[in-house]
């Protein structure tokens, strides 16, 4: 078994990602870069992203598990101070796998240019500074003209973040489904949105037709393109799935209300 282990630059993350590559070689497991089976991360959400961006070409094979350094996060299952139950785990392959789904973002340039990418949180289209104007298509026919801030495109586990903070549904990460939210619409006689959450399934395709601008941004997670002429951009639930391996039984609902709620078993 081949394992890789990233970290923050965070002290903490540092001496813990190093407790866990002694006590991993100990048990005679491969500490390697080079198509491991296992990706652990130590940090937060935001390392979990990172990894998950540095290794998703290689998603079919490869299983993904967080050690959170700070607070609580939706990806990071186990503390700091678990480590050796998780290599346990690890050596003696007590596992589930867990299959989250992505969002499948393809951004076509102004000036022909096609670029594929896979978002595990979300994907935000929206101007520097200015409203946007777009029509919003589902499945090529035109829904609603948009003129506002932006717009968000979320996959289920992505529903914690950005998207709930306008207003979006909480949505379980065992549906295959995407959510579409608007950030501040603007409602007139020209531009009317539906000014709600969209969730729609798998095989639909959101589309975003945004008028001429030399000065978009696009966020795949937290990666972001800046000063972009963006001609449209196709959104859809990707084939393709995260596989998180659960060492112990994984209760998103109570980790959401732990989170949102109240603090702990409470």
């Amino acid at each position: 078994m081949k394992v890789w282990i990233q970290n923050n630059a965070k002290s903490i993350s540092q001496k813990i990602a190093q407790e866990l590559r002694q006590k991993l070689l100990y048990e005679k497991i491969i500490i390697s870069e080079k198509n491991p089976d296992l990706v652990i991360t130590v940090g937060g959400d935001g390392t979990f992203l990172s990894a998950f961006h540095r290794f998703n070409n290689q998603l079919a094979h490869i299983e993904f598990v967080g050690i959170h350094t700070g607070h609580l996060g939706f990806y990071t299952d186990w503390q700091d101070s678990e480590v050796d139950e998780l290599v346990s785990r690890i050596v003696n392959k007590q596992k589930n796998v867990i299959k989250f789904p992505l969002l499948d973002v393809k951004v076509t340039f102004s000036s022909g240019v096609v670029s594929h990418f896979l978002s595990l949180n979300e994907s935000i289209l929206k101007r520097v500074s200015q409203t946007m104007r777009a029509d919003i298509m589902i499945d090529g026919r035109r829904f609603e003209r948009f003129r506002g801030d932006g717009i968000v495109l979320s996959t289920p586990s992505g529903s914690t973040a950005y998207s709930k903070s306008l207003g979006g549904a909480i949505i379980d990460p065992s549906l295959s489904v995407m959510q579409f939210n608007e950030i501040a619409p603007i409602n007139n006689r020209v531009y009317r949105t539906v000014n709600s959450s969209l969730i729609l399934p798998q095989k639909q395709i959101l589309t975003v037709v945004p008028a001429p601008q030399t000065d978009y941004i696009v966020t795949i997670d937290n990666l972001s393109y800046d000063h972009c002429s963006v001609q449209k951009v196709d959104y859809q639930i990707s084939q393709e799935t995260i596989k998180i391996a659960s060492y112990r039984p994984k209760r998103f609902w109570l980790r959401v209300r732990n989170a949102f709620l109240v603090d702990g078993d409470k």
